[in-house]
């Protein structure tokens, strides 16, 4: 049986979202009823010095990972024993991807870098999660899921729909094995992984193409002497 460190690739194919290099949050977001046009002068202020920003909680990459903490949370509690300190070290992986991307989101109104920042940091923290899932299965000889296997695809099409909850897997969290439940979050941290890995790209692209809070705002203050005082 393959480990499932081996299906990245394919736990990638379990959210078809894309990040839109127009907002750092819009290709997240739930699908939600088209917004009015905006008006011309709306439409031609691209110059503000702090730009709008999206709700963390439309953000695919922050459902799925808070998913991921109410998963593990009861995972832990539940099959590990108590006093193991590998309890506290889960959940707070889980927690640390979740609130990382949440205060890198918020963050980004003022400081493309510190979003990054965060963003990596949640990513990283995950990716520590990731690590701990494999290792309960591999030290137990438990099962790794295929990801041609039947239940990597369901979970994967779980991984599809809109808006991401732990009301989707919930019925599984409560009913399943450890085994079963392991796999379900490796299969998720994958998906979410996936997903901050494009919203960094796009960040940085970001950043190089639009630079930090300072630069907008001298760049805003320059056109702004320039429009009262034209040469």
């Amino acid at each position: 049986m393959k480990d499932t460190a081996s299906n990245a690739n394919d736990e990638k194919s379990g959210s078809n979202e894309r990040y839109s290099s127009q907002n750092s949050h819009s290709s997240q977001r739930v699908p939600t009823k088209p917004s009015p046009r905006p008006t011309p002068s709306r439409a031609a202020d691209d110059s503000r010095v702090i730009p709008p920003r999206g709700d963390y909680q439309t953000l695919l990459s922050y459902q799925k990972a808070e998913t991921i903490y109410d998963i593990t949370f009861r995972f832990a509690h539940k099959f590990l024993s108590k006093g193991d300190r590998t309890i506290d070290q889960m959940i707070q992986s889980a927690r640390s991807g979740k609130q990382n991307i949440l205060e890198g989101s918020k963050a980004g109104t003022t400081s493309k870098e510190t979003e990054i920042k965060l963003t990596n940091v949640g990513r990283a923290s995950l990716e520590e999660l990731l690590a701990d899932y494999r290792d309960y299965l591999r030290v137990r000889d438990l099962k790794f899921w295929d990801k041609d296997s039947k239940e990597a695809k369901f979970v994967r099409d779980l991984g599809r729909q809109t808006p991401q909850s732990f009301e989707l897997y919930r019925e599984f969290v409560e009913t399943r094995s450890a085994e079963v439940i392991c796999n379900i979050a490796i299969c998720l941290i994958h998906q979410t992984n996936y997903l901050l890995d494009q919203q960094l790209k796009t960040l940085e692209r970001e950043f190089l193409e639009q630079g930090g809070l300072r630069e907008r705002m001298t760049n805003a203050r320059i056109k702004y002497r320039n429009q009262q005082h034209p040469k």
